[in-house]
């Protein structure tokens, strides 16, 4: 049996955005379906729709999510039909040579639902990063799911499904900032200011902000950042020295990808300073904030429940499942932190 729900699709390299219906099986053994209840509009997805990740075609959008288990397959065990619960893409193995060696985070072989979401002539869905959540209900693997705390807000705790989390666990897992560290953070979007975030957090001294988007550094400033450098008007390595007595930061995030600003982190830090560079096998590098969702996502939903962590000042807007292509076209202006779609 199938359930008939509404959910957005990528048809084609660069076709706009489609709100179509889609087939979900029930789950089967080791699957768990989802209500969705709120979803980012990331980056990521964006790069789907733009063939920027693969040729996949059509892929069903979204993947920073949150939402309540409906039904669970066979031996499940993890979660429960009532629980809400936020969606990774990061469901760990516990076998193979990372998992085995007590590091699940850098898992080499995670997985995702067995069976495939299609559209109503049968055509198979690609779902973004192996959860789907631009829809009414997804399948997922039930390690996908990562039960929490209810109280914090949908449209919040979803966010920790990806771009805040790589932020926070750049800072604090992969980074290792702590108390009275100077840190420089290269590209202040959503992942750069969870590393704000998180480095805050952590109780560093300096925090330092860079972008060539004032309205960025002014965000930035609101999770934590001491400083900012506006990188189009002023040399960054030396605004970043300047600010750390001449030496350089003790940690610097790289969040944009670039590899101008590759550079200007390598040099931006101090001689026994660590550079880590969000997403890329390089370095230091921080694969999805180096997080293990089962630890993580409950204990930051605590920190903000208790008024630690205000993961709710990157939301800037909630929309409906039909304005994701506007929600794309604001991200590409700069013009939000966060467009959440709520269902």
């Amino acid at each position: 049996m199938t359930i008939s729900v509404q959910g957005v699709i990528a048809r084609g390299k660069g076709e706009p955005v489609e709100l179509t219906t889609i087939l979900v099986p029930e789950p089967g053994p080791g699957e768990a379906l989802v209500t969705v209840q709120a979803c980012g509009v990331c980056h990521t997805d964006l790069h789907y729709q733009q063939g920027g990740i693969g040729e996949d075609f059509p892929y069903l959008l979204g993947h920073e999510a949150a939402g309540v288990v409906d039904a669970v397959g066979p031996d499940v065990t993890e979660v429960a039909p009532g629980d809400f619960v936020i969606l990774n893409w990061r469901a760990v193995c516990g076998r193979c040579r990372a998992c085995s060696r007590g590091r699940p985070w850098y898992c080499f072989n995670t997985h995702n639902a067995t069976q495939k979401m299609t559209l109503e002539d049968g055509t198979v869905l690609s779902p973004a990063l192996g959860i789907g959540a631009f829809v009414e209900k997804t399948l997922v693997a039930a390690g996908q799911c990562t039960k929490v705390n209810p109280a914090i807000p949908a449209a919040t705790a979803g966010l920790l499904g990806c771009g805040v989390m790589a932020g926070i666990g750049a800072a604090i897992n992969t980074g290792g900032v702590t108390r009275g560290d100077s840190v420089a953070v290269i590209g202040c979007g959503g992942v750069g200011d969870g590393a704000i975030a998180g480095a805050y957090l952590a109780g560093a001294h300096t925090i330092i902000a860079v972008d060539v988007d004032d309205r960025k550094l002014d965000w930035a400033r609101g999770f934590g950042a001491t400083h900012v450098i506006n990188s189009r008007n002023a040399d960054p390595v030396a605004g970043i020295q300047e600010l750390t007595g001449g030496f350089g930061a003790d940690v610097v995030i790289e969040a944009l990808g670039r590899p101008e600003t590759y550079k200007q982190a390598f040099y931006a830090r101090d001689l026994a300073g660590t550079v880590v560079l969000v997403g890329v096998p390089t370095l230091k590098s921080s694969w999805y904030g180096d997080c293990l969702p089962s630890r993580d996502f409950p204990m930051l939903v605590d920190l903000h429940l208790a008024g630690r962590l205000p993961l709710d000042k990157f939301v800037s807007e909630t929309i409906g499942l039909g304005d994701v292509e506007e929600a794309f076209a604001k991200m590409g202006r700069g013009e939000v932190l966060r467009s959440v779609v709520t269902l």
